[in-house]
């Protein structure tokens, strides 16, 4: 398993970027994942879909996908390409130090 450092912390990581252990996991990460994915802050309308998307994975051992964040967290799916653009809910997972959700490419 590949480690990288994140905010000045050495996380593991998947082939392709996504965090393996989310306990790892911090809102500094969060911080630096999400400049690297072009969001130059997180509002608070992010952080609640970070922090709902964390929680459902706690839940349920998994990253949630788009339909079930719109559904579940009562953001349209609109507002999720507006808060996180080119494909929401792999950018939240990552941002979020998940894995990649079931049935993105």
């Amino acid at each position: 398993m590949a480690t990288r450092i994140i905010a000045g912390k050495t996380v593991q990581v998947n082939d392709e970027g996504f965090m393996t252990n989310p306990s790892e996991w911090n809102k500094e990460i969060a911080v630096a994942i999400a400049a690297e994915e072009g969001i130059a802050e997180l509002t608070p309308a992010h952080w609640k879909v970070i922090d709902f998307c964390r929680q459902d994975a706690a839940d349920s051992g998994k990253a949630p996908t788009l339909r079930r964040i719109s559904t579940a967290a009562g953001v349209s799916t609109k507002d999720m390409f507006a808060l996180f653009p080119k494909g929401p809910a792999k950018k939240v997972a990552r941002i979020a130090g998940l894995g990649k959700p079931e049935g993105c490419v």
